[in-house]
């Protein structure tokens, strides 16, 4: 009973949402142009993504970094135990060999370029894994180990230097700082995510 009116509340939520008068249009182009300097960007995506909503970003970050924690701590699957997959191919090794080095030149300039194009360290991080990740399937790593003391660091350097730098308000003179701890997290916590789906 309590679940059906907790559904009827939230249509009737929702109805009420729709069926609101659209307030007046608001141009924000003009306005995150005319604050663009206070963020320490030079894009308009990355002032919105890291200066006027970054408490928003911050929580992405934070929810990626909960997800590897609770995968990592969730129990081994079924296949725990088993024989130890065959060895990479040679051509996966030869692919792996002559991709990565693009790859990492690919998140590198994805990170550099944030600040003054779409870019940033979201885009970054996810390159920075997949590398991480062909370079694991190719035989040449070994799976990343979120309980090692280092890997832990790298997982919350990046929202944990966010929060302080963003409280500090020193977020404009030390916005590459933050991207770069920011990728070194993502990248780390999408690692751990795929070593976790394949234990």
């Amino acid at each position: 009973m309590i679940a059906r009116l907790g559904v009827l509340a939230l249509a009737a939520a929702l109805a009420w949402a729709v069926l609101e008068p659209a307030p007046d249009r608001v141009e924000l182009a003009p306005r995150v142009a005319a604050a663009l300097h206070d963020t320490g960007a030079a894009h308009p995506v990355t002032a919105v993504l890291l200066g006027f909503r970054a408490y928003d970003t911050l929580l992405e970050v934070v929810v990626v970094l909960l997800a590897v924690l609770a995968a990592a701590a969730a129990p081994a699957g079924a296949g725990a135990g088993a024989a130890p997959p065959a060895p990479a191919s040679a051509v996966l090794r030869a692919f792996a060999n002559a991709l990565v080095p693009v790859m990492l030149l690919t998140a590198g300039y994805f990170l550099w370029a944030g600040s003054t194009q779409p870019g940033g360290a979201f885009q970054a991080g996810a390159v920075l894994a997949a590398a991480g990740v062909l370079l694991r399937l190719a035989g040449v790593t070994t799976p990343l180990d979120v309980e090692h003391p280092g890997v832990r660091v790298g997982l919350v350097a990046g929202p944990a230097v966010f929060l302080a730098v963003f409280l500090s308000g020193a977020l404009p003179e030390l916005l590459l700082l933050v991207e770069t701890l920011l990728t070194v997290s993502i990248a780390a916590a999408l690692l751990g995510l795929f070593a976790a789906a394949r234990r």
